[in-house]
């Protein structure tokens, strides 16, 4: 989900910082792209992370024996 989100948001910080040339009144489309890429980056990093602890986890399987009389 946040691997998802994070190339969401770079692409999306890219557009606003590179293509878009339009002006919105007291925005700056330019900042709130770069923002945007600063959470993309976190996030796709955060996903990374949660997905390698995932998927490291240590399994121990037991098995037991009964040597006593067959019931």
């Amino acid at each position: 989900m946040r691997t998802g989100l994070g190339i969401f948001l770079l692409v999306v910080g890219a557009i606003l910082t590179f293509a878009v040339r339009d002006a919105v009144p007291n925005v700056d489309l330019t900042m709130v792209g770069w923002i945007c890429m600063a959470a993309g980056l976190v996030a796709l990093i955060l996903g990374l992370i949660g997905h390698t602890q995932a998927t490291n986890q240590t399994r121990t399987e037991r098995i037991e024996h009964h040597d006593g009389p067959a019931v």
